[in-house]
């Protein structure tokens, strides 16, 4: 593959992955779809777009994924979408992206990884950077919105050591997305007398799941083979910036210093622990 098409397909994925942030918090705070509603819908229309993808690879979602994958998709897209009724797309996806990483990090450590100085440095960094952006203040996140992504971060991050053991990505993401799509239902059917399928509500939540999760997911697997792993580790450093301009852009909310200096810490930080791991591994 070369080198422009790499780039290529990495941005739009980036893109993509940033266009959910904003497709959520615009659907939840400007029309009247309810959370429930809005995670089922894109759980569903990201499975019929992955798995028409895979089908016309001549490929097959059998027995790809797993019940554990797909509870910690459920548990990472309903998590999301609630916590975006109340947190601003920029935090919500710093918080996230913090939360990702932060366990897969945690992981490695717990299976005997160690960390030079300079990645002690940097997860001190990261981890005084959200601490600094949730501290009581005027510009402080929702503690409600902000523990909730930070779950809905957890549960990306286990989702994505579980898709470590190996297979075609796109293949198990689609057997996770169906699988995932009964567990969203109860949820909705849970919360059925506070359900509301605005139209336009509706159709964010199909342009999240069908071309922000979907197709997003098969852009970037797409694009790995041609990342190294460092790489493909910290152009998603990205993904919160990208979410803060399109948030100013589209939804007129604020880049505060705090969420400025945070980002610094956070995702300098990251970039510190990520880029020496991998670069060293």
């Amino acid at each position: 593959m070369s080198a422009s098409r790499v780039l290529l397909l990495t941005v739009v994925a980036m893109l993509a992955f940033a266009a959910n942030s904003l497709l959520c918090r615009i659907a939840l705070r400007e029309t009247g779809i309810d959370a429930a509603s809005f995670t089922t819908l894109r759980i569903a229309s990201g499975a019929l777009v992955l798995w028409l993808i895979v089908r016309a690879r001549r490929g097959d979602i059998g027995r790809q994924g797993s019940w554990g994958s797909a509870a910690a998709l459920f548990v990472y897209a309903a998590a999301f979408s609630y916590a975006y009724l109340s947190l601003p797309a920029a935090v919500g996806a710093l918080l996230l992206f913090g939360a990702v990483q932060a366990t897969m990090i945690g992981y490695g450590l717990v299976r005997g990884e160690r960390f030079s100085g300079r990645q002690t440095v940097g997860l001190v960094l990261a981890a005084g950077g959200l601490l600094g952006l949730l501290l009581p203040g005027v510009s402080a996140p929702p503690l409600q919105g902000a523990v909730l992504m930070i779950v809905a971060g957890v549960a990306w991050g286990l989702y994505s050591l579980r898709g470590r053991r190996g297979g075609d990505p796109t293949a198990s993401t689609a057997g996770n997305f169906v699988r995932a799509l009964p567990f969203a239902l109860v949820l909705s059917l849970s919360m059925l007398p506070h359900a509301s399928l605005a139209a336009d509500g509706v159709l964010y939540a199909l342009a999240s799941g069908a071309f922000a999760s979907g197709l997003g997911y098969a852009i970037w697997y797409a694009a790995l083979p041609g990342l190294r792993a460092t790489q493909a580790a910290t152009v998603q450093l990205s993904v919160p910036v990208i979410a803060a301009f399109g948030g100013a852009l589209f939804l007129g909310e604020a880049i505060t210093l705090r969420l400025v200096l945070a980002s610094v810490a956070v995702l300098g930080g990251i970039a510190l622990v990520i880029g020496l791991r991998r670069s060293g591994s």
